[in-house]
């Protein structure tokens, strides 16, 4: 194994990384400038490379800096999560990350009933667009969107999805929407993010092609979705996604579930050493019952 750098050097490093100041990562570690400064040549002079560029208007990460940060601040976080369990005498801790649109829109709301069910369990949920890096301990579950490719790790598909377009009821009675044609004349919202585009939705539903531009673009279906609901045009997203907004009336599908693209994007992923811990094997079980119930009801 490669001699590790000194954590101190690293913590130095990811503090002056994030705050872009020497004087205020040194107020957070509890030391002088000087030193968090010799901490991070110490660093600098072990790899090889140049980290930061010191400059009269602060400090910025260099090419290799910016590499370096995204692997080493998972890593101090993930031993500062598992010292955390460790000094609370926490065994039964479980760190699961996801994308954001279903984090926020399909698994919290359904969260209690796992918390009900498995109290013994201190569950950590993330959420980004990046997949989580099992090889540096980020997470013992990654719930993906997108199509699955990724090597020697498990993956389970949670539920296939219709996708369908979808509006405020009030925007679809003010511009009457009843035919495929009359999208063309109406603000069309992007999923920039989505498996399933405009393009592939016009093919498999008629002979139209869909639009160059859109009115708006978005990288969450959850912004897509409140969008619509604002009466900004037309989304097309998934209606399990769209649950809560469909049920309580803020959307409504323009055409109905006969004219959707189904597909399997959404994954739990994980490496299959994992599957061991009782926690893991917990909440695999309780989100595949989850799953199931709602691919019976999707709207």
């Amino acid at each position: 194994m490669p001699h590790l750098p000194p954590i101190h050097a690293l913590q130095a490093f990811e503090a002056v990384a994030r705050r872009r100041s020497f004087a205020l990562a040194a107020m957070e570690l509890h030391l002088t400038p000087s030193a968090v400064s010799h901490q991070i040549a110490r660093l600098e002079a072990q790899l090889g490379v140049r980290l930061l560029e010191r400059s009269a208007h602060g400090v910025r990460l260099s090419a290799a800096g910016e590499s370096y940060l995204s692997r080493v601040a998972g890593a101090l976080a993930a031993i500062a999560s598992a010292t955390d369990d460790v000094q609370h005498g926490v065994s039964n801790s479980l760190y699961v990350h996801s994308t954001p649109s279903l984090a926020m829109l399909w698994l919290m709301p359904r969260l209690p009933t796992f918390a009900q069910a498995h109290p013994e369990v201190s569950l950590n949920l993330s959420a980004a667009h990046t997949h989580s890096d099992f090889a540096l301990g980020q997470a013992d579950l990654d719930i993906r969107y997108g199509v699955p490719n990724w090597g020697d790790l498990v993956v389970e598909p949670l539920f296939e999805e219709p996708i369908v377009p979808m509006a405020s009821p009030a925007f679809i009675r003010a511009h009457r929407l009843k035919r495929i044609e009359q999208l063309l004349d109406v603000p069309l919202i992007q999923s920039n993010v989505s498996v399933v585009q405009w393009s592939d939705w016009f093919a498999a539903h008629s002979r139209l092609r869909a639009p160059q531009r859109f009115a708006l673009r978005f990288d969450r279906a959850q912004m897509a979705m409140e969008a619509a609901i604002l009466g900004l045009g037309v989304a097309l997203e998934s209606a399990v996604l769209a649950q809560p907004h469909l049920r309580e009336g803020r959307l409504r599908m323009v055409f109905g579930l006969d004219r959707c693209v189904r597909v399997k994007a959404h994954f739990v992923v994980y490496p299959a050493r994992h599957a061991r811990r009782a926690p893991v094997e917990a909440f695999l079980t309780w989100i595949h019952r989850e799953a199931a119930r709602c691919a019976l009801a999707p709207a």
